[in-house]
């Protein structure tokens, strides 16, 4: 099957390196398979701003990096994700949560159960509190899946088989905003997508997504989740990092070409351009360890 790549950035800064680097890894494992590749702009956060989209669209053109079709927004599918939840609901998959997350923090929890993950406290609720809730609760309640699994299988081309909790993750916030476990997944799908490539940071994610998709009756996707590029003090970059952007490389001295050139050779690469790296790109051989910068 022909493969389907996607890049998917939230616009609340412009690209960094490591955000870039793992760009191209997503584009060259699908271009190089003869695969499509699909661009996405993940602006339902709250922390999206103005023009951040576009800053990111044109650095990702700068690298390389081109994608098929439209780019899809999330901002502008609102209705598409809450038509899922409602197909959920109908199903009895989903109920109502008033918890703050103060109160999910200090709530008890089964042994072993990982950090953060939520303890189901709503899902017991009698009816009479529930309308009880409905209309003395400070705000509106979040939806919440409710997942028949404690943990779910993913294969991933980096890590192998990989094991990772699922509790009853949000789908739809307090404020009515869709989640990001549930917009990713509907959206891949969307999109065609088989293939997704993203930081190693998003892997404990990938359980929740895989059995989310898998209730909806969607295709499986194919993972690999890439190291990510770290500061000196080994450390996730960020901004803060100092020169780590495209016009920060360039106000420095350090133009795009050469940028890339640097990335392809963090991921394995002996080529000078994007286009030239996907003739040969072999993930096996991008490096195991994360990449630190400078």
């Amino acid at each position: 099957m022909r493969p389907v790549g996607r890049f998917a950035p939230s616009p609340s800064g412009d690209l960094h390196v490591g955000n870039l680097r793992t760009a191209m890894l997503a584009w060259l494992c699908a271009r190089s398979a003869g695969g499509g590749f699909e661009l996405r702009v993940e602006d339902l956060d709250e922390r999206a701003r103005p023009g951040v989209a576009e800053r990111q669209i044109a650095d990702l053109a700068a690298v390389g990096v081109d994608w098929d079709g439209p780019v899809l927004r999330q901002s502008g599918r609102r209705e598409v994700y809450r038509a899922v939840v409602a197909e959920l609901a109908g199903r009895g998959l989903v109920y109502e949560c008033w918890c703050s997350r103060r109160e999910i923090a200090e709530a008890p929890r089964a042994p072993n159960s990982p950090p953060g993950s939520y303890p189901g406290v709503c899902r017991e609720l009698s009816e009479a509190r529930r309308r009880e809730l409905r209309s003395s609760a400070p705000r509106p309640p979040a939806l919440r899946l409710a997942s028949a699994v404690r943990e779910f299988a993913v294969a991933d081309l980096v890590h192998g088989r990989h094991v990772g909790a699922v509790d009853d993750f949000v789908l739809l916030r307090w404020d009515g905003t869709p989640a990001y476990n549930l917009a990713v997944v509907v959206d891949d799908a969307a999109q065609g997508v088989t293939q997704v490539v993203r930081g190693d940071d998003l892997l404990s994610s990938a359980p929740r997504q895989a059995y989310l998709a898998s209730l909806l009756g969607l295709p499986e996707v194919e993972y690999a989740h890439v190291p990510m590029v770290l500061n000196a003090s080994r450390q996730r970059l960020a901004k803060r990092d100092g020169a780590v952007t495209l016009a920060d490389l360039a106000a420095m001295g350090t133009g795009t070409e050469e940028a890339v050139r640097l990335l392809l050779r963090s991921v394995g690469s002996a080529a000078d351009t994007l286009g030239e790296a996907a003739a040969s790109f072999d993930l096996r051989r991008v490096p195991a360890a994360p990449m630190t910068w400078p």
